[in-house]
This record gives structure tokens, C-alpha cells and sequence, in this order.
């Protein structure tokens, strides 16, 4: 991918598929694989210590700019979903995560997706420059 370091962390975890996540075909709507890959950002940031409210003690706040998603096979009502998610480290100051969502039981991959999310400010200024709090960051985890 152009402009990355080539350097990854990332984080996995299951969740079940709940009933009210699914069409009435059973299968999960395509809508809430979203709430999947919120829950998988929110997990990656509780177990590496940048989470959402750690990035807004720090005067930030990091909106999704873009969400590519591409469904393979479906998830339905009583499957369990494991997520990895992927930290792609850049030099830009955004956060880069891409996703594998798996059938549990079968091994399956069933979705794949990716989500760019940047900087802003508390005035809702893009940021141009990682903010220093996330430099630090990196250094801690191992990526600078």
C-alpha cells in the first residue's frame, strides 16, 4: 500500500451473531458489519492503549473518512465472527485498519474491509502532521 511503513499490530476477537443483526433471510444485513468494524477499533484501542477516550483526553478527535468493505460468503443468525483487525502504519497523520472477518467455526473468511479515519482537532481542524501523543504512541508499540 503507497505511503505505508509496512509495519502492523493487530488485535482479534469473536462476537456473536445476533438476531436482531440479521435480514429475514437470516443472514446478517450488510449495514451491520460496520457496528463489526467499530467494535473491532474500539477493542484494538482498549488492548494498545489508543483508544477513543485516551485520543480525546489528548484534544483530538479521529472521524471515519472512508470504509471499503467486499462480502465473500455470509454470516448468519448463531455463527460466531472472528475479527482481526490490522493497524497499517503510515507517516501521514491518519489511522489505517483492515479487517478479516471469519466463520468461527469453519475457518471461512467471509468479509474483508478496510477504514481510513483522520485528526482533527477539537475546532474541527484537519491536522496535516501526526499529533505528537500518537508519535509517541508508535514509538511505544514498536513502529518507529
Amino acid at each position: 500500500m503507497p505511503g505505508t511503513t509496512g509495519k502492523t499490530i493487530t488485535s482479534e476477537h469473536s462476537l456473536p451473531v445476533r438476531f436482531n443483526e440479521v435480514d429475514s433471510m437470516g443472514i446478517v444485513w450488510h449495514g451491520n458489519y460496520i457496528q463489526y468494524l467499530e467494535d473491532a477499533r474500539e477493542k484494538f484501542g482498549l488492548k494498545h492503549n489508543i483508544d477513543y477516550l485516551t485520543i480525546a483526553s489528548q484534544g483530538f478527535q479521529i472521524p471515519v473518512v472512508d470504509i471499503n468493505i467486499k462480502y465473500k460468503k455470509p454470516l448468519r443468525y448463531g455463527d460466531t465472527v472472528k475479527v482481526i483487525s490490522t493497524f497499517i502504519d503510515t507517516q501521514a497523520a491518519k489511522i489505517i485498519f483492515n479487517y478479516q472477518l471469519f466463520h468461527e467455526a469453519s475457518g471461512e473468511l467471509c468479509t474483508t474491509a478496510e477504514t481510513t479515519q483522520v485528526f482533527i482537532n477539537l475546532k474541527g481542524e484537519l491536522q496535516v502532521v501526526p499529533p505528537a501523543f500518537f508519535i509517541e504512541w508508535k514509538r511505544k508499540v514498536g513502529l518507529l
